[in-house]
C-alpha cells in the first residue's frame, strides 16, 4: 500500500450519503496514513444511507466555509441519490469541487456524486463512469461515460457502485500518491 503519510483528503457529503462510499474510502485512506476531514455545509453530525434507510451519523470536521481547497490533496464525493443532490445545489460546494480541478488535485466521485462534477462544468471530454442512470446526465454535461467499475482520467477517479468499492479506493490512493496532474482542468 501507498504510504499517504502527511496527506489530507477532503470528503465533501451532507446527509443522505451512501454509508459505505464515505466509510471506506475514509477508512483507506487513513489505513495509508492520510488525515481525512469530513467537510459539510453545516457543522455537527451527518446521517449516512444504507439499504433503503437511514443509518449512522458521522461528525463534521470542517464546513466548507472553513475550508479551501489549498489545505487538501485530493477531494472525495460519496455517492447516494440525496447527498450529491443537495450539494449540486449549494454554490459554496460547487465551487469548492470546481477548485480541486483548478489546481490540478486529484478528485474521486462514485454512484451518484458525479452530478457534482457536472454542475460544476468540468467533465467536457473526460472518461468516467457513474451509476447507470445518471449516464445521460454525464454525457449531457460532455462526459465520455463507459460502464466500467472504475475510470481513472488525469486524477478524475469514477466508480459506478458500492461494489467497485475496491477498485475505486486503490486506484484513488495511487492518484493521490501521484499528486498533482497536469492534465486535471477546470
Amino acid at each position: 500500500m501507498k504510504n499517504l503519510n502527511g496527506k489530507k483528503v477532503a470528503i465533501l457529503a451532507t446527509n443522505g450519503f451512501e454509508e459505505s462510499e464515505l466509510k471506506e474510502p475514509m477508512n483507506a485512506f487513513q489505513e495509508a496514513g492520510a488525515e481525512v476531514h469530513i467537510v459539510s455545509e453545516n457543522s455537527g453530525t451527518i446521517k449516512g444511507w444504507k439499504d433503503g434507510n437511514w443509518s449512522n451519523d458521522y461528525n463534521v470536521d470542517k464546513t466548507i466555509h472553513e475550508v479551501s481547497q489549498t489545505d487538501y490533496n485530493a477531494l472525495v464525493l460519496p455517492g447516494g441519490v440525496i447527498n450529491p443532490d443537495t450539494l449540486r445545489r449549494n454554490d459554496d460546494a460547487v465551487r469548492f469541487v470546481k477548485s480541486f480541478f483548478a489546481s490540478k488535485k486529484p478528485v474521486a466521485a462514485i454512484c451518484h456524486a458525479p452530478w457534482l462534477l457536472a454542475e460544476a462544468d468540468v467533465l467536457q471530454g473526460r472518461k468516467v463512469t457513474s451509476y447507470n442512470s445518471i449516464k445521460r446526465d454525464l454525457v449531457n454535461a460532455g462526459a465520455k461515460w463507459e460502464d466500467s467499475e472504475v475510470v481513472v482520467d488525469e486524477g478524475l477517479v469514477t466508480s459506478r457502485n458500492p461494489n467497485d468499492l475496491p477498485a475505486f479506493n486503490a486506484k484513488l490512493i495511487e492518484e493521490v500518491y501521484e499528486g498533482k496532474h497536469e492534465m486535471q482542468t477546470a
